[in-house]
């Protein structure tokens, strides 16, 4: 081998092989003196065994071809592998030099063409211009069209002899032609081929619908490396495309609609989804029974006098038929009966104007003349054989072709996604309906009005049926302020805050101590929680309950609390202060007895009592300032107040029940209360008679007196029998006449029936036959027996 060999590059002044070329340089005496790695990857052959030696040693030993040719005029020559087999391969000349030492020959070894003789060659490049379904593009280097193939052509709004020698976006402007000159500017300029970009455009073939193209362009390059230009592939992907664009809808369908669980939502959520990737507008009618949340029949409908209008797209407008509620007033011909009636969709791919329905139809026949409707898609929606309502698909814009078979499975399958949503809004406005209605049922049609405060109350239903509020009379003017929240939602959850606003009233009646009544609450939870737990269902447990009692003679208020939020006091000044009642566990849970807290109320105040709901849209620990904070702003009147509380602070569609009370106490005046301090000798009675008589006359009450006299007389003689001193003889004046008698026993009489022989023990019968209601309430020491009189106002 000669000191000048060498692998792969040349001595100096030699050109570099290419990368991956496989290529080798004789000398004069026609031995190899360079051999590439890409010869050695060619044959096999490492260098230090060719390099140095006779050229012809490489040739395969085929009698049939020279080292001139394969006998064919094709230029192709065998050489030998080193495993022996042949290897066919095209010579090309690269370089011949003189370097002092003789001429030298560069020879790049061309493969991967020994089969493709100049026919083939012909014949490929005939066929790729001919009959290839593939869209092909040849452009010079200034980017003027050179030649394309008829699929090409067909692609195009030009011929070949009006576009050949323009650039693209001369030949073809609407045809993405910016786009295409700037990807295949940039594929000269770097060599690097662009794959897979889309291109858009309206071919004459099918000029009513726009096409969508995959082109992928490469640099066309000569064997010396000159550029020659580049060419540009392009295949029709318009259905894939399509495809997508509908998958990529159902996705966003399923996003989208049923976001909530009010029917007109989610109806007005299918009319959006469908505009503009499928119609240029989308109306959705829906049977009255299904707003309304009453049963709905299954199988046909006759008529659409049912039928109200519950959405339609942005793009739709607000006049004519796209007028939201309106009424169906469908002709008998039109397709909107046929699909109520038969359940099966309808297409109607050109839209005639002189079509009988639409002709004769003057307000949705002339809306749609006026709008250029020119295809239309009528699809039911449908649950378990039952129909719901319509979907109506308009299409106007005349570069969008008319409805088609695929249109219409994608609105099938738009119409079965939004008919699922709209039976489970259905279902959902149903229960609520019940809920309310039971809800409704459970509380009072109209709540008491004692002269011992002004109030006010609001209530927002949500369907959740657990929260309230009361004012109930006590006696002795007294008054009790409730507000309480039972958990969960629904029938069951109406039902227990049923039942445990009746047990708060059976207990008020008793008239029990604050702390008292929730304990007696608590233990009523516990009961129902063990019913629930048998039956498989929710439990009470967690109710909360705000028990206060405002007594307008000593203008002080008792309240107690099982984990419900205390009551604020806005004083006349507008100072907001929310005084802490002592904590305690929600009703059936766990936890110490609960505890009373009193306060005294100024003058002119007013107290304000609120579910938890009033803050379920605020975040944790705002919520209360926002509440004082709009509690110091003035207004007309306790109504406007509940009403501002609640429109500012629960939302328009709310997840829980919301309700607050505002009432202002008025203390009872000094000269409509009068007390008297009696000895315990039963001298007193007589006393005490003779008092409550000149009360009765001071107050014109002359009507009550007997019987007045004979309820005193038969307190007081018990009270001096029975109790101790001190004892004390209360009369008040309000809406009804209550006596009072006190005294320090803590032991209650009760009612006999006395037998004719018995001298006594009718004393309490005859209370209760003259007296409107009596019982006893029970103080810190000592005990209250009361009675009720009613009088004319």
């Amino acid at each position: 081998m000669g000191t000048g060999a060498s692998r792969g590059h040349g001595e100096e002044g030699e050109e570099p092989a290419g990368r991956g070329a496989a290529r080798l340089v004789i000398d004069a005496h026609g031995k190899v003196v360079v051999w590439s790695p890409g010869a050695e990857r060619l044959l096999g052959r490492l260098a230090d065994d060719v390099l140095g030696r006779p050229v012809m040693d490489l040739l395969a030993p085929d009698p049939g071809i020279g080292p001139g040719g394969d006998g064919t005029g094709s230029g192709c020559v065998l050489l030998r592998h080193r495993d022996g087999t042949a290897v066919a391969c095209r010579p090309a000349l690269r370089t011949v030099r003189d370097d002092g030492t003789g001429p030298r020959l560069t020879v790049d070894l061309l493969t991967g063409a020994a089969g493709l003789t100049p026919d083939i060659d012909r014949a490929l490049l005939e066929a790729l211009f001919t009959r290839s379904p593939i869209g092909l593009f040849v452009l010079d280097p200034q980017l003027r069209l050179m030649r394309f193939n008829p699929a090409a052509e067909g692609m195009q709004d030009h011929r070949s002899q009006l576009a050949l020698g323009r650039r693209p976006t001369e030949a073809w402007p609407d045809f993405s032609a910016e786009l295409a000159e700037r990807v295949m500017g940039r594929v000269l300029r770097t060599g690097e081929a662009a794959i897979s970009f889309e291109k858009h455009g309206r071919p004459p073939g099918d000029p009513g619908r726009e096409h969508v193209y995959s082109a992928s362009a490469f640099r066309l390059e000569a064997e010396d490396g000159r550029i020659l230009g580049v060419a540009d592939a392009v295949v029709d992907v318009t259905e894939r495309h399509l495809a997508q664009k509908r998958l990529a809808l159902m996705a966003e369908a399923g996003r989208t609609i049923g976001s909530t669980l009010d029917p007109i939502r989610t109806a007005q959520e299918l009319a959006e989804v469908a505009v503009p990737g499928l119609a240029d507008c989308v109306s959705v009618d829906l049977l009255a029974p299904l707003l309304a949340g009453e049963d709905m029949a299954a199988g046909s409908v006759e008529d659409d006098t049912g039928l109200r209008r519950a959405a339609t797209s942005a793009r739709c407008g607000q006049t004519g038929p796209y007028t939201t509620g309106a009424v169906g007033t469908h002709l008998a011909r039109a397709p909107a009966l046929r699909v109520l009636a038969d359940h099966e969709p309808c297409l109607v791919p050109r839209l005639a104007e002189d079509g009988a329905w639409i002709r004769d139809d003057p307000v949705r026949g002339g809306r749609m003349l006026e709008e250029r409707v020119h295809s239309l898609m009528v699809v039911p929606l449908l649950v378990r054989d039952c129909v719901l309502g319509l979907v109506t698909f308009h299409r106007w814009d005349p570069d969008l072709g008319p409805f088609g078979d695929d249109d219409l499975s994608l609105a099938v399958d738009l119409a079965g996604r939004g008919a699922m949503a709209l039976d489970n809004a259905h279902r959902y406005v149903r229960e609520r309906n019940a809920v309310l209605a039971l809800q409704r049922g459970m509380l009072p049609q109209r709540l008491p009005a004692p002269s011992a405060v002004e109030w006010a109350h609001h209530l927002v239903r949500s369907g959740a049926g657990g929260d309230w509020t009361e004012v109930i009379p006590l006696p002795g003017a007294r008054v009790a302020l409730v507000s309480g929240s039972t958990p969960g939602r629904g029938m069951r959850t109406a039902a227990t805050m049923g039942r445990l606003r009746a047990a708060v009233h059976t207990l008020a009646n008793l008239d029990q101590a604050p702390d008292e009544v929730l304990a007696r609450l608590d233990d009523l939870v516990r009961n129902l929680a063990e019913e629930h737990a048998g039956a498989g269902s929710g439990s009470p447990v967690g109710a909360t309950c705000l028990y206060l009692v405002y007594d307008p003679v000593t203008r002080l208020s008792t309240m107690a609390s099982a984990g419900h939020p205390p009551p604020s006091v806005v004083h006349p000044d507008h100072t907001v202060r929310t005084p802490q009642a002592p904590e305690g566990e929600p009703l059936g849970r766990p936890g110490p007895p609960f505890g009373m807290t009193t306060l005294e109320l100024p003058e002119g105040s007013m107290l304000v009592l609120r579910t938890p709901g009033l803050l379920q849209s605020r975040p944790e620990g705002t919520g209360q300032a926002e509440f004082e904070r709009l509690l110091a702003t003035p207004c007309d009147s306790l109504q406007d107040m509940s009403l501002l509380l609640t429109e500012a602070l629960v939302p328009a569609d709310p997840d829980r029940d919301a309700s607050v009370l505002v009432a202002c106490p008025r203390p009872l005046g000094s000269d409509r209360v009068v007390t008297w301090d009696l000895p315990c000798d039963p001298a007193a009675v007589a006393t005490a008679r003779t008092l409550a008589t000149r009360q009765l006359s001071a107050w014109a009450l002359q009507e009550e007196c007997f019987a007045t006299e004979l309820i005193v007389s038969e307190l007081v003689t018990n009270a001096i029998r029975y109790a101790a001193a001190p004892i004390q003889l209360r009369l008040i004046r309000d809406r009804a006449l209550t006596c009072e008698v006190s005294d320090t026993s803590s032991a209650a009489p009760f009612l006999r029936h006395a037998r004719t022989t018995d001298e006594g023990g009718r004393g309490l019968l005859l209370v209760s036959q003259f007296a409107e209601r009596w019982g006893t309430r029970y103080r810190e020491r000592g005990k209250t027996i009361w009675t009720e009189q009613t009088i004319a106002l």
